[in-house]
């Protein structure tokens, strides 16, 4: 798709300085982009690469001077690049329009205005998918599944039955939603299977990444709350509750029962053990292992996880380990030979 400067200027309510009639055709980064192509600028820290940059129009913070592109001022330069992304790719997107004749669709399907459903997807019985969402090829949505409207699921994505999805939510390649939770009574040697009856909510706004899988509850419900943005390859247990507008990155695992507040961030491999309680605005760094409870607008880091401010103490304490041992020894050794002397 083609776009001039000014209008991207409008479409961002941003201050143009420069050739109003410039065309962009796709976009790149401030470091690679050429022209033809719009670029952004977060900050005054990459000041000398945008002054090196070749693209057409660069997106800046308002204020920023000596730039030899095209310069489009915002508040929020790296929110305005995201909203004009999707503008100029929005038509590299295709899938299938309508019911596609390898699609099997089951009794009692409720389809609202504009739904797709592409090659070899399956849509079991007395489901319910809401005006404008596409579900594109071989994803399987399980039996009395709601699915609210302009939803996008990638291919090889997996509902299981009873799920219950919001609008604008997306599931990409290989995810799991619906599956049944980890839970076995021993018995003997051997574990005997506790069904997993319950479901799975994903609330208005939810993101699921690539392989990620979040199990049905046993009993009750799992729920993924409003706006919460999960990434590849994280579990979610049975029975887990997570807030609004919470992100968990690559491999986080959260066990069974936990509950997460609003605005939680989990960093990369980090997790929790079963029945906690993770409260509002927590951050996780990476590879943190949750033990216990966290109070809200906590940070913490660690195995097991603790205030990071700590955690960093503890680096530090480490790093010194190996002088404080040849200093004992020393201290041991002279210590003897006092003691000898006597």
């Amino acid at each position: 798709m083609k776009i001039t400067a000014k209008e991207i200027a409008k479409l961002v309510s941003g201050t143009l300085k420069g050739n109003d009639s410039a065309v962009i055709t796709g976009a790149g980064d401030i470091e690679t982009a050429v022209a033809g192509q719009l670029a952004f600028m977060k900050d005054k820290a990459f000041l000398e690469k945008a002054r090196a940059s070749k693209a057409s129009v660069i997106i800046a913070p308002r204020g920023t001077i000596g730039l030899n592109a095209t310069v489009i001022e915002t508040d929020n330069p790296y929110l305005s690049f995201t909203k004009i992304l999707e503008i100029i790719y929005s038509e590299k997107e295709t899938h299938h329009k309508g019911v596609h004749k390898t699609a099997v669709v089951g009794v009692k399907v409720k389809l609202g205005k504009d739904v797709s459903i592409g090659p070899y997807s399956v849509i079991g019985d007395n489901v319910s998918i809401g005006d404008r969402t596409i579900i594109t090829s071989s994803v399987y949505i399980g039996n009395r599944t709601t699915i609210g409207k302009s939803c996008y699921f990638y291919p090889n994505t997996c509902v299981r039955e009873d799920t219950e999805i919001g609008n604008n939510v997306i599931i990409h390649c290989g995810a799991v939603v619906g599956s049944d939770g980890f839970g076995y009574v021993p018995v003997g040697e051997k574990y005997h299977k506790i069904p997993q009856v319950g479901k799975v909510i994903l609330e208005d706004d939810v993101e699921i990444g690539s392989n990620s899988t979040i199990d049905r509850a046993t009993v009750d419900r799992t729920v993924i709350g409003k706006g919460t943005k999960i990434d590849n390859q994280v579990h979610v247990a049975h029975n887990v509750t997570i807030g609004e507008n919470s992100l968990l990155l690559a491999h986080v695992t959260i066990a069974g029962s936990t509950k997460l507040g609003k605005h939680v961030i989990f960093s990369g491999q980090s997790g929790a053990i079963d029945n906690l309680k993770i409260g509002d605005n927590v951050i996780a760094a990476s590879r943190a292992a949750i033990l216990q409870d966290v109070p809200a607008n906590s940070v913490v880091w660690g195995n097991p996880a603790t205030p990071i401010s700590e955690e960093k103490r503890r680096i530090v304490a480490l790093k010194s380990l190996p002088d404080l041992m040849r200093e004992v020894k020393e201290l041991k050794k002279k210590v003897s030979e006092l003691a000898n002397k006597k």
